[in-house]
Parts: structure tokens; sequence; C-alpha cells
């Protein structure tokens, strides 16, 4: 897929709205990250940033109600509808019952509003089990949603969801496509959407983060700054300490993603599905997965059952054992998951009391199945490795991290798999 050319005549649009090639123009850093279950992740395709404004296409023909529009995001036609509990409300674009609306009729523009309604109403009611969820709602990251007819990228492909930031730091906007909630058979089924809406607000508290990131060369670690902690001090943690300490090793130490980038440019797959989809960037794929591994990550060293049955693997990942934890990509091998810990000689010293320790990468083959001797056999369910739901995934890592992680040195197929790991 192309890059979007600042100097073509419209940039990303929402079918009825469309961005002037002067403000295309102003687009600065970032992506705008543009989501799909059935076809593709898009991941990076413009920021929408500074003061943007819309112009339609075609004009709104709601008699009686005015345009809603604060120059940062599309233009809306009509009142907003409240959600009990939500500091943000539901608006239709503007030009949403034009002929220009991707097969949607008024009732199919009415029930779509209320399907999102009820959806987002399930999501609050039951926002503890929805962690993102809860961390946009208590952030105040989603300034509205607004449903158009169709939500298109720069080269008219469809989307079903697009996550764009506003002007206003820490806000931004949920598109919905009204014509894809429709074809996926979702209308009059909140209960069905409300999960494939929890997905999207990863991205809403992603696009929304504001926090500083930090400024490392690519390749080099914070050794120092890397805030491990001993088996005492983890063991006496409350699980949300533990994500927040898991967080701060995100920026400082442990990485989600293969120094080879072995999986920019390959195919991935939808979470319980076999088939292998084609990625619209380079490197959605190695985003896609690395979002993956993070969630199971948070899973592992939250839940009082990993605690319980893979103690190890919960003290590992917060005391400087694991340094990498990524799904890869290596057709030499046809093992579905590998633990490589550096060996003696290789020890670094690490955090505030320069504790030495020999950290360990935790390796899933993406394309790989587990095989019926692995202790995470029965959890995988014949699916591939890149196949996993994130709880199926932190089943795995944290079995291969109890089984395989090594305290001293490398021993059994540890050690025989570094002597003759791909280079």
């Amino acid at each position: 897929m192309k890059a979007i050319d600042p100097h073509r005549e419209t940039s990303p649009n929402v079918r009825g709205v469309k961005i002037p090639r002067r403000t295309a123009r102003s687009l600065g850093a970032g992506h705008l990250i543009i989501l799909s279950r059935v076809a593709s992740w898009a991941i990076g395709a413009g920021t929408l940033a500074g003061a943007l404004f819309f112009v339609p296409v075609t004009q709104a023909n709601h008699q009686g109600h005015s345009s809603h529009t604060d120059g940062d995001g599309p233009v809306t036609a009509g009142a907003g509808y409240s959600i009990p509990g939500a500091s943000f409300q539901i608006f239709l674009a503007q030009g949403s019952d034009s002929a220009e609306g991707g097969g949607v009729t008024q009732g199919d523009r009415d029930a779509a509003v209320e399907t999102v309604r009820e959806a987002l109403a399930v999501l609050l009611q039951h926002r503890a089990d929805y962690p993102r969820v809860d961390e946009s709602l208590k952030k105040a990251a989603l300034a509205r949603v607004v449903i158009a007819p169709t939500v298109v990228n720069d080269e008219g492909k469809a989307f079903p969801f697009l996550v764009t930031r506003t002007k206003e730091p820490g806000r931004v906007i949920l598109l919905i496509s009204a014509s894809s909630l429709k074809e996926k058979g979702y209308l009059h089924h909140p209960d069905t959407l409300a999960p494939v809406l929890a997905r999207e607000f990863q991205w809403v508290a992603s696009k929304a983060d504001t926090a500083p990131k930090p400024k490392t060369v690519s390749g080099e670690r914070m050794l120092k700054a890397a805030p491990i902690h001993t088996d005492q001090d983890i063991a006496a943690l409350p699980g949300e300490e533990r994500v927040r300490i898991l967080q701060q090793l995100f920026d400082t130490y442990l990485r989600t993603v293969d120094d080879q980038k072995s999986l920019d440019g390959q195919s991935y797959y939808e979470v319980g599905n076999t088939a292998l989809v084609a990625p619209t960037h380079p490197d959605s794929t190695t985003k896609l997965y690395e979002i993956r591994i993070r969630e199971a990550l948070q899973h592992i060293v939250r839940e009082p059952f990993f605690w319980e049955r893979t103690p190890k693997a919960v003290r590992s990942l917060l005391n400087g054992k694991v340094w990498n934890v990524a799904f890869v990509k290596i057709d030499q091998r046809d093992w579905a998951t590998r633990t490589r810990v550096l060996p003696e000689e290789k020890a670094i010293m690490v955090g505030a009391r320069d504790q030495r320790v020999q950290p360990a990468a935790i390796l899933v083959n993406t394309y790989r199945t587990a095989a019926p001797d692995d202790p995470f056999y029965p959890d995988t369910r014949g699916l591939p490795m890149g196949a996993l739901s994130a709880d199926q995934l932190a089943r795995v890592i944290a079995l291969e991290i109890q089984h395989n992680i090594q305290e001293k040195s490398m021993t059994g197929h540890v050690a025989q798999d570094e002597l003759t790991a791909p280079k």
C-alpha cells in the first residue's frame, strides 16, 4: 500500500466528509490507526494534528437541527445521543442521510445509533471486565463517537472502525461505519457488538496517551533505570501495582518485538482463525502482535490464577530475568515457543542496586502449532500461536517461563537451541 502523499487532492476521509488538500499538508507526526476485523489492521496513515476541519461533500438534510463541529473532527448533524454514565455522546456524520450512503437506509442509521448506544452501555456497566474501556473512561479520552455511512481510507478502502486524535491533547474520536455494522449483522445485536467495541478501546487509550516516551537509542536499554524488584517484594504487591511496574519495564527494559523485526511485511491471523490475512502496511503485523504480547503479559502479572499456578513466570517478568517476549518468524524451527538465556559471560547489571542477571528472551513462533508434549498444548486448541487470544497467549507464555527459565546457566533444549539458532 503506497504512502499518503500530502500533495494529493484529498487525504483519508469518512464518506460524506473529506480533508481538503491545504489541510492535508498540515498532517504531522504520528499515525492514523485504522482497524478492521475482516480485511486488515492498517496501522500508520497520518495523524490528524492541529486544527483540522472537515468539509462535507454533501450537506446534511436534518431539518431543524444544526451541525456540530469544533474544528478537529468530522462535521456532525443533529443533537448527540447520550449514554448513561458516559461523558461523551454519539453523533451522526453530516451527510449521513444523503444519496451517498453506502446502501444504508434511515432505518439502518437509527438501528446503528441504538445498537452502538446499547453496546457502549453494556461496556460501561461491566467496565471492570474491560480494562481499556475503564482506563479510557477514567481519563475522559473519548471526545465523541461518530457514526458515518462508510469509513474509508485514502484509497477508498472501507473499514469498520477508525480512531483519530483531536486537537485537544489526550482526546480522540471513534468513527464507526454503519454499513459495516449492517454487513456483519451487528444491528439490533448490542451484546454481540459490545466485545468488538471493547477491542477498539485499546486504540482509544493508545491514541489518547500523551505521556512522554523514553528517548533512547534504538537497540539500547535503560538498564540502570529499570524498576526491577526482588521476589519478596513481588509476592507482596497487588495485581494492579504489578501492572504499573510492568508498564515501566516496557519503557526501559522489557522489549516486546524481536530485534530482527522478523514479522515486518508478514501476514497475520485474526484471533481464533487459521486463515492468513495480508498486512496493509509493512509494520502492521509487527505492531498487532506486540499489542497482543503486552496484553498477555498484563494478564500474567495481574491475575491471581498465574501467581497461584506459575509464580516463577510472574517473578521473572518483574525481577529482570526476562528482557524480551516477542512473536517471531523462524521457519527453520518447528517449535512453538523457546526460551533463550544469555550465557554467564554475557550477564548484565540491572536496576538501581546493580543486580547481576542472565536475561532471557521468550520467543513465540507465530506460524507454528503446539506439540502434544508442550505443557500448554490443551490451551491452544490446535491453533497456530499467532491465532491465540491474549488470554490463551498468557497461559502459553507463563507455562513456557515456568518450565524453561534458567536461574544460572543454559541447560537442556535452551542451550542446544542457542547453539543452533538461525543467524
